[in-house]
């Protein structure tokens, strides 16, 4: 899927391959600890999942498929959101970057919640 904003095309599968690159930037800089470990696990674990599920999606061949991944691709992005906010707080030099990445994930909460939304009207009115 391709969103048009200010003339120029911006494709969910590339924004969500970025959105990982960074999540792994991020992480690579975080302090080696115990709770980073962790945090840093789980928050990898969602983030990608963002991508990965997205790209399933596009390659359902149900509508009842789609949905389902697309749910799949709003849940991570909102468990991601949790995972980043405590990353920010337990890291506050990478607050910030933290915070940036968190707004990006509840953009694509924002972004999926309308796709399934347009999809239940697109089913609602096929003949």
């Amino acid at each position: 899927m391709s969103i048009k904003r200010e003339n120029k095309i911006y494709d969910l599968e590339d924004r969500t391959l970025n959105f990982s690159k960074k999540l792994i930037s991020l992480i690579n800089t975080l302090p080696k600890n115990q709770v980073n470990r962790r945090l840093a696990d789980q928050a990898l674990r969602s983030g990608n999942s963002i991508g990965a599920n997205y790209r399933e999606a596009n390659e359902t061949i149900t509508l009842k498929d789609f949905k389902f991944r697309i749910r799949i691709c709003k849940k991570e992005a909102k468990e991601t959101m949790f995972w980043l906010k405590l990353i920010a707080e337990n890291n506050k030099f990478k607050s910030s970057e933290a915070n940036l990445l968190s707004k990006e994930s509840d953009e694509y909460v924002r972004i999926f919640a309308t796709i399934l939304k347009n999809s239940a009207c697109n089913e609602r009115f096929k003949g």
